[in-house]
């Protein structure tokens, strides 16, 4: 398969990785967002497999089964057991409707583009095209974290953050080296169970997982 053949696919595979974190903002139910999150992490598995094999890294197939095991079937199983013991299914009202999220999803991706121009136009390598996608799933999914009400919504706004930030380093080094990788996974694990006791404290206190009922804490 040619570089050109190569280039295409990884440039794919980037754009249907933010076009999962971009369906969270126009979704509702809490359930739904796992989904997406699932598919998300699926496809950037792949798409790490896929590198591996034609960089010749075989360090990423590891990459590719621990993100597959951690974000595909790990995390994603725990956020429904979350949600059931919870009972709260929707994101009802975030901050920002969803056709204006979509319209402020599409200007932070072109502003990506404008971002990462300078990189993309220097750079030789055959997944440079995926770069602004890249950087655009990672400002989709700070947005989602600061436009949701629902602590739940928010914590996969964070996974999702931390997919674009996989994929830039997928992409932009052309093959991460495992133990950088194995140490971000445990990073990732980490601030998903410090988070998870966080929407449980919130759901304890407050009888509701919103985070704007935060600012009653306020003396």
């Amino acid at each position: 398969m040619n570089d050109t053949l190569f280039s295409q696919l990884s440039t794919l595979g980037a754009s249907l990785v933010l076009l999962f974190g971009i369906a969270l903002l126009w979704r509702r139910s809490l359930h739904s967002y796992v989904v997406a999150f699932q598919w998300q992490s699926a496809v950037l598995a792949l798409l790490a497999a896929v590198i591996g094999y034609f960089g010749n890294d075989h360090e990423l197939y590891i990459v590719a089964v621990v993100l597959f095991g951690l974000k595909v079937l790990i995390i994603p199983r725990y956020l429904d057991r979350l949600q059931a013991r919870i009972g709260i299914e929707r994101e009802v009202t975030p901050y920002v409707n969803v056709a204006s999220s979509l319209i402020i999803a599409g200007l932070l991706v072109l502003f990506a583009y404008a971002v990462t121009r300078p990189v993309v136009s220097v750079s030789t390598l055959p997944t440079r095209g995926g770069l602004p996608l890249a950087v655009g799933l990672i400002f989709v999914g700070l947005f989602v974290i600061i436009t949701r009400k629902k602590a739940l919504t928010q914590v996969v706004g964070f996974l999702v953050l931390e997919n674009g930030i996989a994929l830039l380093a997928v992409l932009g080094t052309y093959g991460i080296p495992l133990i950088v990788e194995l140490g971000v996974f445990l990073d990732v694990l980490m601030g998903f169970l410090v988070m998870q006791v966080f929407v449980y404290q919130i759901k304890t206190t407050f009888d509701s997982i919103d985070v704007d009922r935060l600012n009653q804490l306020r003396g």
